[in-house]
This record gives structure tokens, C-alpha cells and sequence, in this order.
């Protein structure tokens, strides 16, 4: 039509468009969950989401979901549920500051059955057309997830020790050195 206006529509636009104040304070500790210490050796999770380009990507929203201290997951699926740690929900989340950067406290994870230990990391950004899906591995060894990775780019998954409790994950979302995403 001639002189109309086009408004956008949800096909049209890109989301989800996460407000400044959308992750809850506390939600990158999972040590501790409803006042209870969770069991298990506490370390940090820390690194930087990154452009191709290296620029800084500010309020993406980081989550991630991995088993307790004892390799178990805490949810119906893992028929070790009914000995999960009560005091590990297991599930946490993090906004980037304006440097790009995340942080999580959290439990080293023990190994799940069949897998070696792990994090599983999911990436949320306004105008992301579908939410990303890594694994964070402690070191390179023998996983199913970590088989299916071009032996050249396992490396990128691993997080690197920075200290007795401390790992760095960077995550880049495109080029050389791009993260190795996961589809469902």
C-alpha cells in the first residue's frame, strides 16, 4: 500500500531482548542453594564472550547446568536423582559485564556415568536467532561430546586452570578459534 507504514513484527525482529536487570543477584553461586552449603570442592568459572573480532559482547546472558560434586545430575532423568546433593540446585546463571566478562562459584563437578566431568554452558544475547550449547571439560578425555570434536578443536572446550580453584572458559562466537557449538 501506498504511504503505509510497515511495523515490525515478531518474524521481523531479532530477540530476545534481555533487560538491563535480567539475571537475579546470586544466580552465578551455586555453592550455596536455599542457605545450604552444597558438598564438594568450591571453584570459580570465569572468562570472556567475545565477537569474532574480540570485541566484548556486554549483557549476554551465560547459564550453565552440570552434576554435583558426585556426578550426579539433579533432575528425573538421571536414575541416581534421589542421591543428588540437596544443597546443589545444579542450574546457574550470569550477565557480562561492559568487558564481556562472566563469573560463576560453583562445585567442581564429579563424573557422570559414562562421561568425564563437565559443564554444560548455554549463551543467550539479544539478537541471537537461537540460543548456543557448549560443554566445558576440565581436561581432555574420554567423553562421547568430546569425540564428536575435530581433534584440532577439542582444546577450545577445556577450560584452562588459572589457580587451586580457578578456571577461565572464553567463549567466542565466530572465526578461527570460535567455540564448537552444539545442536539438540
Amino acid at each position: 500500500m501506498k504511504g503505509a507504514s510497515l511495523v515490525p513484527t515478531g518474524e521481523a525482529t531479532l530477540g530476545p531482548f534481555f533487560p538491563p536487570r535480567y539475571v537475579d543477584e546470586g544466580a552465578n553461586d551455586l555453592t550455596v542453594f536455599e542457605g545450604r552449603k552444597a558438598k564438594g570442592e568450591a571453584i570459580e568459572i570465569h572468562g570472556r564472550v567475545l565477537q569474532e573480532d574480540g570485541t566484548p559482547l556486554e549483557n549476554l546472558v551465560v547459564e550453565i547446568w552440570q552434576a554435583d560434586a558426585g556426578g550426579i545430575f539433579r533432575h528425573s532423568a538421571d536414575p541416581r536423582h534421589a542421591q543428588a546433593d540437596p544443597d546443589f540446585l545444579g542450574w546457574g546463571r550470569a550477565a557480562t559485564d561492559a568487558s564481556g566478562n562472566y563469573r560463576f562459584k560453583t562445585v567442581l563437578p564429579g563424573a557422570p556415568e559414562g562421561r568425564a566431568p563437565h559443564i554444560n554452558v548455554m549463551v543467550m544475547f539479544s539478537g541471537l536467532m537461537r540460543i548456543l550449547k557448549t560443554t566445558l571439560f576440565f581436561e581432555i578425555s574420554s567423553d562421547p561430546v568430546l569425540s564428536a570434536v575435530p581433534p584440532g578443536r577439542k582444546g577450545l572446550l577445556v577450560a584452562k586452570k588459572q589457580g587451586p580453584n580457578s578456571y577461565r572458559f572464553d567463549i567466542r562466537l565466530r572465526g578461527e578459534d570460535e567455540t564448537p557449538f552444539f545442536d539438540d
